[in-house]
């Protein structure tokens, strides 16, 4: 029997040490390896009562599996269904609930993946897709007649914040499902059930399992029916990931509460440097008391997290600025150990050519202003 959510007044990080784990036996492991299998043993003679909860084939379930989704399901506050991406995830979560002649909203500010998706996938089965900003404008035009909105909160790469539970009220008024893109955030920094969202969706590749070495996604509800339905879902497409992968983002939950907890203290200590840097303009993290989001923000989310965002002058002095530096790589994700920007205009996002998008990471604070603000100084004399 694995933990599943402990005691109610356990903290963030007693849950992700703990979560998905089998209690304490004597001379067992204390963290159990992956398990590998296609087939399993089946119950035996014909008529042999079923045993609860058994897996009869690799496409239907396994235990590493079963683990990681009791653990993030714990911190989300519903069940989880495990996918090999977050576009697996997002991709599932779609195709379960839109039907021809459904319509969407999709965050315009958000992921461009999942843009493409529509487009490519949803617009040629007859769902209409009204591509909705972080910030709306959320008229009552835009939910009539919706069957699912999905927010993304943080909005990536731009970082603006939406009220998730004011919108969740009204599209539940207009019956429309709200599902919200937590990637950002992560459950430790926004619990989107908790405010009023149907379902939950993530990129685990991120900062939730924080090593940028896997893929993986997941999406979490409170409806049994619909978990039931994703995992149906995934059984059938054969949407699968892989028991080392799970067993790795397993490892790796259990050090989310202090990687965030080091690099929104990171993210803090560079935006205090970088304010009124001569080549730094717009400026932008949800932790900043004088961020247009801040007051959203700070209602909703439990953490900041590590994701900020600013402009160069233009798309060399971002090229520069990581040859300069010491600890930066250049990266298109976010949520790791290393600190690294990406440039999103060149992944055809609508920002400045000089827009970056900086994921702080667990350095020690002062080294990673240390280094990032000489690299920026020394733009000035290339």
């Amino acid at each position: 029997m694995v933990v599943t959510a402990g005691s109610p007044e356990w903290g963030d990080g007693t849950r992700c040490v703990h979560a998905g784990h089998e209690p304490p036996r004597t001379g067992a492991p204390l963290r159990p390896g992956p398990v590998f299998a296609a087939p399993y043993h089946l119950a035996g003679a014909e008529g042999t009562p079923p045993v609860p909860g058994a897996v009869e084939y690799g496409r239907s379930g396994n235990p590493s599996w079963t683990a990681l989704e009791e653990s993030i399901g714990s911190l989300d506050g519903g069940q989880c269904v495990l996918f090999p991406s977050g576009m697996a995830a997002i991709s599932a979560l779609l195709r379960a609930v839109l039907r021809p002649g459904d319509t969407v909203v999709l965050p315009a500010d958000g992921y461009y993946g999942t843009r493409d998706f529509a487009a490519a996938e949803l617009a040629r089965t007859g769902v209409t897709v009204r591509e909705v900003p972080a910030l709306g404008p959320w008229s009552d035009e835009v939910l009539a007649g919706t069957s699912l909105v999905l927010l993304e909160t943080p909005a990536n790469p731009g970082l603006d914040v939406c009220d998730i539970a004011a919108l969740a009220a009204r599209a539940r008024r207009a019956g429309a499902l709200v599902a919200v893109d937590n990637t950002t955030a992560t459950p430790l920094g926004q619990r989107p059930l908790e405010l009023g969202a149907d379902v939950v969706v993530a990129s685990d590749t991120k900062a939730l399992t924080g090593h940028s070495d896997l893929l993986l996604g997941h999406v979490s509800t409170a409806d049994p029916e619909l978990a039931e339905r994703l995992r149906l879902g995934r059984k059938r497409d054969g949407s699968l990931p892989g028991p080392f992968e799970a067993w790795l983002a397993h490892r790796s939950l259990s050090t989310l509460d202090l990687r965030l907890a080091r690099q929104a203290e990171n993210a803090a200590a560079l935006c205090a440097a970088l304010e009124g840097h001569p080549l730094v303009t717009n400026l932008r993290w949800p932790g900043l008391p004088g961020d247009p989001s801040h007051a959203v923000a700070r209602a909703q989310m439990r953490r900041f997290g590590g994701v900020f965002c600013f402009e160069l002058p233009d798309a060399s002095c971002v090229s520069r600025l990581v040859r300069r530096s010491s600890l930066l790589a250049e990266a298109t994700s976010f949520g790791g150990v290393h600190s690294t920007v990406d440039r999103r205009a060149q992944w055809g996002d609508a920002v400045a050519p000089g827009f970056v998008r900086f994921s702080a990471g667990c350095e020690d604070p002062d080294d990673l202003v240390r280094d990032v603000v000489a690299a920026l100084d020394g733009l000035g004399r290339d």
